[in-house]
């Protein structure tokens, strides 16, 4: 599992799990950490690119609610708060480490506009080769076919999206779970499966379904997401983000989580 080792330019995927504590206020340690991480891999030269869940689910909490809306109008107003305030923890925090961040909202049919297509490529060199760090969100206070699970659908499917249109080496999705077991993670007997070389019907059917109450993903978004990247050649990774930390993990060879590996890598 060395690839990512190899990478210039990487895509990281941090779900709303990972960021926000079950009751949706946002997990301070864990983001600073993550922020540490990447922020120490740009300065190794690498390339970052942060996809990032949360608004909802930090929206709500700020709210002090209990659970999401269940109207759409609602969860659309817990995104614009909730980008607000995970926006403002991104800038301080990587600003501790001496990085500069970028906020980039996109909406589904941006694959379907050539123009927008080729600007949001644009932008995101540019701020690449500024040594800026581009959050990227799907602008749910708008689009709201994602709040609805009809668009991008999840940002699983979005860190997939973005890592073909700008051509990134590797996309590495962070969630609560250290990887794709061969049956449910919390029964007895479960096994990681370290590497998948192609993903098949049994697969995606170990994936399962959804995930957390306050995500809109699960592992069988990840799978899709990671099927889409290899078929377009890039290495996909799903790994706990518990530790941030873990990405020099991978960096060193080490084997944790699950390799997807894209098919023009299984003769080597």
């Amino acid at each position: 599992m060395a690839q990512l080792s190899q990478a210039k330019r990487i895509v990281v995927k941090v779900g709303t799990s990972t960021i926000t504590h079950d009751n949706g206020t946002p997990n301070i340690r864990g983001l600073d950490h993550l922020c540490r991480v990447l922020s120490d891999l740009v300065s190794t030269g690498m390339q970052v690119v942060l996809v990032t869940s949360g608004a909802v689910g930090i929206g709500v909490g700020k709210m002090g609610l209990s659970e999401r809306p269940s109207d759409i109008a609602g969860r659309q107003a817990m995104a614009a708060l909730g980008q607000c305030e995970l926006m403002f923890l991104y800038d301080k925090l990587f600003g501790e480490y001496g990085r500069r961040c970028a906020q980039v909202l996109l909406t589904g049919d941006i694959v379907n506009y050539e123009q927008r297509k080729t600007h949001f490529i644009n932008c995101i060199n540019a701020l690449l080769e500024l040594s800026i760090i581009p959050i990227i969100n799907e602008n749910d206070a708008v689009a709201v076919e994602e709040l609805e699970g009809v668009n991008i659908g999840d940002n699983d499917n979005l860190s997939a999206i973005v890592s073909l249109l700008i051509k990134a080496d590797s996309l590495v999705m962070l969630t609560d779970i250290d990887g794709l077991y061969d049956r449910d993670p919390n029964s007895s007997g479960a096994v990681r499966i370290p590497v998948v070389l192609e993903i098949t019907d049994s697969i995606k059917a170990v994936a399962g379904g959804r995930g957390s109450k306050r995500g809109t993903g699960g592992m069988a978004t990840k799978v899709a997401a990671a099927e889409r990247a290899c078929e377009a050649g890039i290495d996909t990774y799903i790994i706990s983000g518990s530790r941030p930390e873990a990405l020099y993990d991978l960096i060193e060879g080490q084997s944790i989580g699950t390799h997807f590996i894209p098919k023009r890598q299984k003769s080597l």
